[in-house]
């Protein structure tokens, strides 16, 4: 674990937090913050800016946990939730809210390290398949916007598929464009002359 890395620590009991600040220290973590409230948390989590943020809630009321599920679907960074109770309903919901770790009835020091380090694993990987995920879906999407480049051109030239391409891929290089870039400028083109 980098220990350059920031760790925020949401928790209302000093002694709750202290026992995750001496597991995030004994991960490498040197700069630690502590905050004692979720008072304005999504505007103070910009604030300081951390790498990773762990909130613990001894016994959270259902707002409380809808207000922590929605702050790690607006923060885009591992998160790690302890929680001293909770049923199927909140463990999906904080799942499918993208909180990293949620652990039930575990905080223990000497599993600190080892959750914060899985949970900033798993955030990464889903990090990173999110990404692949969106790549996926734009080069879908380039894919659709160049079959409809092409069909145009076939129809309004009589060219062959194999021409059309042809065509777009050569004018594309010659303006040092993408070709999906050029064949949304034939399908926008097309749709205003249309």
């Amino acid at each position: 674990m980098d220990s350059k890395l920031k760790a925020l620590i949401v928790d209302e009991s000093s002694i709750r937090a202290a026992i995750i600040e001496d597991g995030l220290r004994e991960a490498g973590f040197t700069h630690v913050v502590r905050l004692e409230t979720t008072d304005r948390l999504i505007a103070r989590i910009g604030e300081i800016d951390p790498d990773i943020v762990v909130i613990d809630l001894a016994n959270p009321q259902r707002d409380t946990l809808e207000q922590m599920f929605l702050v790690s679907r607006l923060v885009k960074r591992p998160i790690t939730m302890f929680v001293d109770q909770s049923d199927s309903e909140q463990t999906r919901a904080a799942i499918e809210a993208g909180v990293s770790a949620y652990v039930v009835d575990g905080l223990r020091g000497d599993r600190v390290k080892t959750i914060v380090e899985m949970c900033v694993t798993r955030f990464r990987a889903y990090e990173r398949l999110e990404t692949e995920l969106s790549e996926a879906r734009n080069a879908l999407e380039d894919r659709k916007i160049l079959d409809r480049a092409k069909a145009i051109l076939m129809k309004a030239r009589g060219m062959s598929e194999e021409e059309a391409y042809g065509l777009l891929r050569s004018t594309a290089m010659n303006q040092k464009k993408r070709i999906a870039d050029l064949a949304r400028s034939v399908v926008t083109a097309s749709e205003l002359l249309g």
